[in-house]
């Protein structure tokens, strides 16, 4: 036992130099890239292209499930984007609650004939499509239940432009978001297949007719971990990995991607959550195969609002959720394309990264948690030791996480206050000290429930915007 514990000591030790030097490089590659986000962002002249005939024209899916509390705004906040040409579907998916009554009532919709491309992919029974000529870009469809990834399909089916952008029912946009995603998008858009926005905590900011009139850190404890912890996400990590084409997912609640590539690779897959890094996962194995040059890009000045669960039951439904979603991708492309050349950045990096230090994280954490209380009893080392390697853990941690602060107060400082960044910078720190733990149990339990072919997307339960 005791040569097995010091084979697995040296063996963790190897394990966190190698994960922290990962997390380390892709921080350097996300701060090196935010200058030139910033210098390109300077001498921009996006603002012009919201009139301009030669943007890209972009269909906006919204799928709705019992989103009766805030979708309202959510079509309002879309409606009033600048943007030239762009088109709102909202694809009811069977809701229980008043979310066809409330559009239907809102927009005055009715019933219409549909007028969509062709049905290239298949979903649930369409019941009806329900228009108002009075909201020319504004369709709904109404649908019967067959989740997320189906509601996109369907949405795909009646959509007309050739660019689709994703967004959550619970979220809300910029008015500029698109503009700047389609900056993005016109600097190669032969190459171009997805753009992922950036997605920021609208819990706390005060909300009017749909749009963030001002920005504010939440005041309950959950959002305000979720808040700086989006930011690590999305800035520290997500502008470093598409610096190398190596992003493995595009946040459901906000993407934009080519139409006719979306199909080629088969549509969204359903029956399992996971379908956001699903479609960019199949996007590149597509693009690969094919020998076709592309790119998935990251746009971290294209804004999406979102609210946070604020308590721990819907909290834990989501991240559990994740942990299934994360798993059964990693299960069933992980095989084809793990250590093959001809992937690429994914087969070689990206893939062995996320099963080793994401899919896998929670086991090494619970063996090693297990580890060390077998170096306790068995006195194989002393608790000075152990303190020591646990803070200089914990101030990597840290470390990290300031980088991406700092990357928010060098590119767009959406909070202003003094006090705003010290209370970032102080759940930052106890972010380690009780909240990621939780993480991962709850990735572990999403591990189960995945075993047990459980595929529900769980509690999610909206507040209104209102309040």
């Amino acid at each position: 036992m005791r040569d097995f514990l010091q084979a697995y000591g040296i063996f963790a030790v190897y394990y966190v130099i190698v994960i922290e030097t990962l997390y380390l490089t892709i921080l350097s590659l996300s701060i090196k890239n935010i200058f030139s986000i910033i210098k390109s962002s300077m001498y921009s002249r996006f603002q012009s292209l919201s009139g301009s005939e030669y943007v890209p024209q972009i269909s906006i899916l919204v799928p709705a499930y019992n989103e009766e509390l805030t979708i309202i705004e959510n079509v309002r906040s879309l409606l009033a984007l600048d943007y030239p040409k762009y088109e709102v579907v909202v694809i009811n998916d069977g809701s229980k609650d008043e979310t066809l009554q409330v559009l239907l009532q809102e927009f005055k919709l009715t019933r219409t004939e549909y007028a969509g491309g062709s049905r290239v992919l298949e979903t649930s029974n369409v019941r009806g499509v329900y228009y108002n000529p009075q909201y020319p870009n504004l369709y709904l469809i109404d649908k019967e239940n067959g989740g997320k990834a189906d509601s996109l399909n369907a949405g795909i089916n009646l959509s007309h432009y050739p660019l689709i952008a994703s967004i959550d029912a619970d979220s809300l946009l910029e008015k500029d978001a698109l503009i700047r995603i389609a900056k993005v998008y016109m600097e190669n858009p032969e190459e171009t297949v997805a753009i992922g926005g950036i997605v920021r905590i609208a819990n706390g900011c005060e909300i009017e007719d749909g749009m963030i009139k001002k920005v504010n850190l939440p005041t309950k404890i959950l959002p305000m971990f979720q808040c700086v912890e989006y930011l690590k996400a999305f800035l520290g990590g997500r502008i470093g990995w598409s610096s190398i084409n190596g992003l493995i997912i595009v946040s459901g609640a906000f993407g934009v991607f080519r139409k006719d590539f979306v199909v080629k690779a088969g549509g969204y897959r359903g029956g399992y959550p996971g379908e956001d890094m699903n479609i960019i996962i199949k996007l590149h194995k597509y693009m690969l195969e094919n020998k076709l040059p592309y790119r998935v890009a990251f746009c971290p000045d294209a804004v999406c609002w979102t609210q946070a669960p604020d308590t721990l039951k819907i909290l834990g439904s989501q991240r559990r959720r994740w942990g299934r979603g994360n798993l059964k991708n990693m299960l069933e492309y992980g095989i084809y394309i793990v250590g093959r050349p001809k992937y690429k950045v994914m087969g070689l990096i990206t893939f062995p990264y996320n099963i080793i230090f994401e899919t896998l994280n929670p086991y090494f954490r619970f063996t090693g948690f297990v580890a060390l209380l077998g170096y306790t009893l068995m006195d194989m080392t002393q608790w000075r030791i152990l303190a020591i390697y646990s803070l200089l853990n914990l101030l990597f941690g840290v470390l990290l996480g300031i980088g991406s602060l700092f990357m928010e107060e060098l590119a767009f400082k959406r909070y202003t206050r003094v006090r705003d960044n010290l209370k970032m910078l102080a759940f930052l720190f106890f972010m380690f000290l009780g909240y990621q733990q939780l993480g991962v149990i709850w990735r572990f339990l999403g591990h189960i429930e995945f075993m047990r072919n459980n595929n529900t997307w769980g509690t999610m339960t909206r507040t209104s915007w209102k309040t």
